[in-house]
């Protein structure tokens, strides 16, 4: 119990004052006890809409923060926090409405809180866009997992065993993605379609964009290291942490409408799933829960392909929150109990379960 309260305190502070700025704002705008116990049930309800839909990131995250030295680990922390919750959850929304309806900043933080009905058409209508990049940037981040040839841990053997066999194909998961890209947009209307496919490109070049300043900065040090020098940075792994948390983010913003339309009910909801999730991701990393539980790690990636694919798939066809949500948990909880299994299988001297 101190070990998780070590790991969550700030989480659990965080969300206090979140709920109790959400009953000052519900109370100050409503003067009524009953809507400002609603207000307080969506923010609890989008809090845990954004943990079921980001636990997935949280595992992918940890498997790059361990990597990385305790400076950046504190930096994605901090600086990281403040990127993921300010930026995708407040200035994010605002961005796209700007630049949507040719609005000034200001004009879009007053649309936002006078008129949140024209707000919500307005970000909704951008979900094309949203979907072609975030779902072209994570079926990349999935793909790249298992397309690996020094990969030799499988959990569904038979489809990574034989995946992993065509990794020596010069960029085949780019391939993959381009292919699902291409069949999603040509089923759509020419603007859309236009839209999407632009989208998934800038997607695919951000992934490429991202991996290539990581391999640059991992070659500056390695000649560092060759030649005696202490290197302890993790600017390329904080990086690619950064995009990727924004892709997951765009599902959670979109879906959150579902809820409610009033852009601080929706930042303050989100901003305290956001919180737990790097609690999370932290407490992975330092628990040694990846290396402990050896399928973990595969189960978030599935996940994160069939997100990719959800993101893609939704510029044709509404699917619910619910649904990505439930999948990625699925995912995530048989990979958890096969791991179980691996190691009483281990302990008792059996032969591993296949």
């Amino acid at each position: 119990m101190a070990t998780l309260l070590r790991h969550y305190t700030f989480s659990l502070v965080f969300t206090a004052v979140c709920f109790l700025l959400a009953a000052w704002y519900g109370w100050g705008s409503t003067g009524s006890v009953t809507a400002t116990l609603s207000i307080l049930w969506i923010v609890f309800v989008l809090s845990i809409l954004e943990v079921s839909l980001s636990f997935d990131n949280a595992v992918v995250n940890a498997t790059v923060l361990r990597e990385m030295d305790p400076v950046w680990q504190r930096r994605f922390l901090t600086i990281g926090i403040l990127i993921a919750v300010f930026g995708m959850r407040i200035v994010f929304p605002l961005a796209i409405v700007a630049i949507a309806a040719g609005l000034g900043p200001l004009d879009a933080i007053n649309l936002s809180l006078n008129q949140p009905q024209e707000y919500e058409r307005i970000v909704e209508s951008a979900h094309i866009g949203i979907a072609g990049f975030g779902g072209a940037f994570l079926a990349m981040v999935g793909l790249t997992f298992f397309f690996d040839e020094d990969k030799n841990v499988h959990w569904i053997d038979i489809v990574e065993r034989n995946i992993a066999r065509f990794s020596t194909v010069p960029a085949v998961e780019i391939g993959l993605v381009l292919l699902l890209v291409v069949l999603v947009g040509s089923a759509l209307p020419p603007d859309d379609a236009f839209t999407f496919l632009t989208s998934a490109i800038f997607g695919l070049l951000a992934f490429i964009t991202v991996h290539a300043m990581g391999a640059m900065i991992e070659q500056r040090e390695e000649k560092k290291r060759l030649s005696g020098q202490i290197v302890r940075s993790g600017l390329g792994g904080f990086l690619y942490l950064e995009v990727l948390d924004a892709s997951f983010s765009f599902d959670g913003v979109i879906g959150a409408f579902a809820l409610s339309n009033n852009m601080i009910v929706i930042a303050l909801g989100l901003s305290v799933g956001a919180m737990f999730v790097r609690s999370m991701t932290i407490h992975l990393v330092q628990a040694g829960t990846l290396a402990q539980y050896r399928y973990l790690e595969h189960g978030a990636f599935w996940a994160i392909i069939a997100l990719g694919i959800i993101m893609l798939v939704s510029a044709l066809w509404h699917i619910p929150e619910t649904i990505t949500g439930l999948i990625g948990a699925i995912m995530i909880g048989l990979s958890f109990w096969w791991s179980v299994r691996h190691n009483r299988a281990v302990a008792n001297g059996n032969a591993a379960p296949s």
